[in-house]
């Protein structure tokens, strides 16, 4: 496979972006450092408004300090209580202050306008329950999230030590979430990658999105040790996972002249699939540049046949 980019934007006024879900029209970017959701035009990159998560009195830099921020690093499409479409935003969890999630319901299909409600969420019990699967001394690091038509699938990125790894859950396990008070005791399987390296680093994953039963990833590699500090950035790959054989396929993320792409993509979504002579899709991916800046990438990707 490979995976070119056709072009970049910058993103204004939109820090450290960590994540990417296009439903509709829109295009929702999630920010690890900020109290609010981004709006995007899916087509033109245009911002289309914020919707705030949770109120701060510490985003007066324009970014909530690493040691405060809740670290929402993944979002998913799901469907919220009462049959609610929405989007599932998570902590990492790496720290206790980072075990929090929101739901964010989106308008009806078809229909246009802001998100109609956020709802806070304790991530803390399911947290608990994925640690524990987790080799000792290894730190709960999420960075990614994707729904199958049966699960809810959270990604893990290893940094310093322990595996790539992705976490399933029953997606019916997901009304649990909304309960002020649960004991996640729901099943939980873990399935480990190998993933690619560069500079005798290995990469973590960033993202993940699913279209047509394929497991698309991203993943960046940092010169880093643990979860929370960064690290010089070298790069970033898309990839496929097969979930069956525990097997992964990625390229290296590059611009149309050849030149390896040296940015931290964060995550990605499907803009939309492209035809013959070989099947390829045409993705939107987004970044962070450890300093509060943020662009998006547009990008092809041809798959293997």
């Amino acid at each position: 496979m490979t995976a070119t980019i056709l072009s970049e934007t910058v993103l204004p006024r939109l820090p450290s972006a960590s994540g990417v879900e296009i439903v509709g029209p829109t295009a929702y970017v999630v920010s690890d450092d900020a109290p609010y959701l981004y709006l995007l035009d899916a087509a033109t990159l245009a911002p289309a408004g914020q919707v705030q998560l949770f109120e701060t009195t510490e985003f007066g830099t324009g970014r909530i300090p690493k040691n405060n921020k809740p670290d929402l690093e993944s979002m998913a499409a799901i469907v919220g209580p009462g049959g609610a479409a929405g989007l599932l935003l998570c902590g990492s969890g790496a720290r206790p202050n980072r075990e929090v999630g929101y739901f964010v319901g989106l308008p009806a299909a078809g229909a246009s306008g802001a998100p109609r409600f956020v709802q806070r969420l304790d991530l803390a019990p399911l947290y608990a329950r994925l640690r524990a699967q987790l080799p000792a001394g290894t730190t709960l690091n999420i960075e990614a999230a994707a729904t199958s038509a049966t699960e809810l699938l959270l990604l893990q990125r290893p940094v310093g030590g322990g595996p790539a790894a992705l976490f399933a859950l029953p997606l019916e396990a997901l009304t649990h979430l909304f309960e002020p008070r649960w004991a996640a005791a729901v099943p939980v399987r873990m399935l480990t990658f190998e993933l690619p390296t560069l500079g005798g680093y290995a990469a973590g994953f960033s993202g993940a999105t699913l279209v047509d039963n394929r497991l698309l990833v991203s993943a960046s590699v940092e010169a880093a040790a643990d979860a929370v500090a960064d690290g010089a950035v070298l790069g970033s790959f898309v990839g496929v996972l097969d979930l069956a054989s525990q097997t992964a396929t990625f390229a290296r993320l590059a611009w149309a002249d050849g030149r390896a792409y040296l940015g931290k993509v964060e995550g990605l979504a499907v803009r939309r699939t492209l035809g013959p002579p070989a099947p390829a899709l045409e993705l939107l991916l987004v970044t962070d540049d450890d300093r509060g800046g943020s662009t998006a990438l547009v990008a092809q990707v041809r798959l293997a046949s």
